[in-house]
């Protein structure tokens, strides 16, 4: 089953050729494939499969010119991550790479064992009393924290980073390099002072958020975004692309359960599969894990022995999910079925499969109280009929409400209690992925579109509800704030290649959208 290159929780729209971030002489074909390994592989993939980006091997390289190949090298690919290479190498250089690439089979789950694991461990700061008890820097509650995962210019690198802002400020309070790629930054429920950032490359970095620095961190795989954290925070799990595994890791990092991701799918093939979404819930002391390929959900309880109920025939490639009522119900979107399908996590059962438009992509998620009922809204990457659509669903009756038009593609939907709109990030390759829509989640009609200046990605709410952040990667380098109300500019954030942004408020609210007193 293929994976779908337009990213989750985190898209970044990667050229065929992504990130040859190529050095030194290359002849020997071991010495290029650690040169993929360590620059092309976080976009491409460690088993050649792919990942944000295209899969290079000889199966999806076959019949390819090697010439074209080589000029797109040379030339880059406009606004994505993969830079120009004209000047930079020898042109016998780009030949033997295409050669090496187009030779290259993808590989079979190369392993990542947890003595691995321990292995990459580092600590940064041994002695964590010697922290500071409070925020180091002016901020009235560490809910006013933004989180953005800035990717870099070319994926790595300096501008690699999880920037921290104060979102009443709209100034950035703290700044952790991360070496390649920032993806996902979750915060821990019960203590505010940790967060834990994921790279695309599978490190996951403890963060001290009161000092700002890095703590611990710990490679968990080769790639793959996934990362939750349980509600009391004492545990984490991290899932995987390469290899096809999850491991659960205490507070401090260390890996305490490997789980092979594997399973009959629903056409009855026993398949190994990616690691899709992981979410901790409010609800109870469980985490729930995606097996993309498989079709299944698993529901580990976080006790002696991490037992696993295992949900079967959920859907074809599974992906991303969000909470609802309290944190009990997941909704999970299935890419190739067109449908989103909610399971209660109390009984660990499918309560009903959605009409969810074409290849169905709900980020993060986002609900919303409307005269009484909860309103769950799905964005799709695909196009559907000619049309493209932001489905909306009554979550209390689990039913199709709306299909609303849209002028794209789109990838994540973001809501606040306090805010009139729901935000969806437009990701069509024209200069319509510049924008943003609102719609006005009383009338469900699209009312507004901002240009934000560069391609435009992950809208998220401040804690207050008062702003709207935005990402504006590529030609804007930017994180662009408005007015939830007015949408006004009112702010802009400089930062390489801004990507996924997350409120800690979250943390209150699970679902972006729904106030506190709702998920409580």
């Amino acid at each position: 089953m293929k994976k779908i290159i337009i990213k989750l929780n985190q898209t970044i729209l990667v050229g065929v050729a992504g990130l040859f971030l190529l050095a030194g002489n290359v002849q020997a074909k071991s010495d290029i494939q650690k040169v993929y390994e360590n620059n092309c592989a976080s976009c491409h993939g460690s088993d050649h499969g792919g990942y944000l980006a295209p899969a290079l091997n000889s199966e999806t390289l076959k019949g390819r010119s090697p010439t074209a190949l080589r000029t797109l090298i040379m030339t880059g690919s406009f606004e994505t991550l993969m830079p120009p290479f004209y000047g930079r190498l020898k042109d016998a250089e780009i030949r033997e790479m295409v050669k090496h690439l187009q030779s290259t089979a993808k590989q079979d789950n190369p392993p990542w064992t947890i003595k691995d694991m321990k292995a990459s461990l580092k600590v940064y700061i041994k002695d964590e009393s010697t922290l500071p008890s409070k925020p180091t820097y002016q901020i009235d509650s560490m809910d006013d924290l933004i989180g953005v995962a800035a990717r870099g210019k070319y994926g790595r690198g300096k501008g690699s980073k999880a920037i921290f802002i104060n979102s009443k400020t709209h100034k950035i309070v703290g700044e952790i390099e991360t070496g390649t790629a920032a993806h996902i930054i979750d915060f821990d429920p019960a203590n505010e002072r940790w967060a834990y950032v994921k790279t695309d490359t599978a490190e996951v970095f403890k963060v001290d958020l009161y000092s700002m620095k890095a703590v611990r961190s710990i490679k968990t795989g080769f790639n793959g975004p996934a990362l939750g954290v349980s509600r009391d925070g004492k545990y984490l799990m991290a899932g995987s692309f390469v290899p096809h595994n999850a491991i659960i890791l205490n507070s401090d990092l260390e890996p305490l359960k490997l789980l092979e991701l594997e399973g009959v799918d629903p056409d009855g093939k026993k398949v190994s599969s990616d690691s899709g979404m992981i979410i901790g819930t409010p609800f109870a002391d469980i985490f729930a894990i995606a097996l993309e390929n498989a079709g299944q959900v698993w529901v580990v309880d976080l006790k002696e022995g991490f037992p696993i109920t295992k949900i079967k025939n959920v859907g074809r490639h599974l992906h991303d999910a969000f909470l609802t009522h309290k944190g009990q119900k997941l909704m999970i979107a299935s890419y190739d079925d067109s449908v989103v399908i909610a399971i209660d996590l109390k009984t660990r059962k499918i309560i009903k499969k959605l009409k969810a438009g074409c290849v169905p992509h709900v980020g993060g998620g986002a609900a919303v109280k409307v005269n009484g009922r909860t309103l769950g809204f799905g964005t799709n990457f695909g196009t559907c009929d000619n049309n493209t659509v932001v489905s909306v669903w009554d979550l209390d009756k689990m039913e199709v409400v709306k299909q609303i038009p849209v002028s794209g593609g789109t990838e994540s939907p973001a809501a606040h209690a306090n805010a009139p709109y729901v935000a969806v990030d437009i990701i069509t390759k024209d200069r319509r992925a510049r924008t943003i829509q609102l719609i006005d989640k009383k009338t469900l009609e699209v009312v507004k579109t901002l240009d934000v200046g560069g391609h435009a990605y992950f809208p998220e709410y401040s804690a207050d509800g008062k702003f709207l952040y935005v990402s504006a990667g590529y030609a804007g380098d930017e994180v662009v704030v408005y007015d939830s109300h007015s949408l006004k500019k009112v702010a802009s954030v400089q930062m390489e290649s801004p990507a996924g942004i997350f409120s800690r408020g979250r943390v209150k609210y699970m679902t972006r959208g729904l106030s506190p007193d709702e998920m409580e």
